[in-house]
């Protein structure tokens, strides 16, 4: 239905252009079939979206991203996981509301899109009824969000950066800051304040600009949801990244939130320093998050 995306593939920032449907591979590596790592219930996202029951989650490999502190390496860059067929994709999504999730969870989806579009589509034929969650790096292309209208309930982006040499230094990816903000001004145009939740990962060394990030946010709505996370852990390559190789410290972290209650931001989750740790997933397990509920 949506192979057009994939002959000549601008499905992210780096606008690869590369044919999918004929095996050629871009930025992210990702083939035709989407590769999924994980599909569980995940008690350990934001409130709204895990609720008490959980949220469906579905971990895919590959990313369009190369973030040298990737907690999920493993699967972004090492592509630990298996090839899955449409009908099984939406096999998955329909086990997890059976086993009472909130929402369909679609974690690193945007090199999978039109592909996740189809199982969507068609797990909704066969009696998918809850909401699905776009849980992005934001690195997406307006030609895929408009694609997306009216077919993804939640919208969860990050927003890494707001500087683009550190965007291409830490992540591969020179034209991050204005992806990301035309993507994320999309995202909410479509879905309004209700229907969008922006993460934004505090670095060591305000390495994230953080203040500038929030005040980009703000000037979308002061209602917008924004969740401040403190959960950065010195992961895969950052040792490598002196600037990068420690925690966040408590008073960097409480400076950026106190920052988003000065702008006027009333809509934020804050987080523990102690998420660090308690977030690390293992995908080695069927349930990467287990040993952290």
């Amino acid at each position: 239905m949506y192979s057009k995306l994939l002959e000549s593939c601008v499905l992210c920032g780096h606008r690869c252009k590369v044919n999918r449907l004929k095996g050629q591979l871009g930025r992210c590596r990702a083939g035709l079939k989407p590769m999924v790592a994980s599909f569980c219930l995940h008690h350990g996202e934001e409130p709204m979206i895990s609720g008490k029951r959980g949220s469906g989650t579905i971990f895919f490999c590959h990313c369009c991203l190369k973030c040298v502190y990737c907690q999920n390496y493993d699967i972004s860059q090492l592509a630990c996981g298996r090839e899955v067929e449409i009908e099984e994709l939406a096999r998955m999504m329909l086990n997890l509301q059976d086993q009472g999730a909130h929402n369909i969870n679609l974690v690193s989806p945007t090199h999978y899109a039109p592909q996740i579009l189809e199982a969507l589509t068609l797990a909704r034929r066969q009696g998918l009824k809850i909401p699905a969650v776009y849980n992005t790096g934001a690195f997406d292309s307006l030609e895929l969000l408009e694609v997306l209208a009216g077919k993804i309930e939640i919208y969860m982006p990050d927003l890494k950066y707001f500087d683009n040499e550190k965007a291409l230094k830490y992540s591969g990816a020179g034209n991050y800051v204005e992806i990301a903000r035309e993507g994320i001004a999309e995202m909410h145009r479509q879905a309004g304040n209700s229907g969008i939740l922006v993460r934004h990962l505090v670095l060591p060394n305000n390495l994230a600009d953080s203040e500038k990030a929030l005040d980009y946010l703000a000037s979308l709505s002061k209602e917008i949801w924004v969740s401040i996370m403190a959960q950065y852990n010195p992961q895969y390559r950052a040792k490598e990244f002196p600037e990068l190789s420690r925690r966040l410290r408590s008073d960097e972290y409480q400076r950026v939130v106190e920052y988003a209650q000065e702008i006027g931001l009333h809509n934020c989750y804050v987080q523990d320093l102690l998420s660090s740790e308690s977030f690390l997933p293992d995908f080695s397990r069927e349930d990467p998050f287990s040993s952290s509920q």
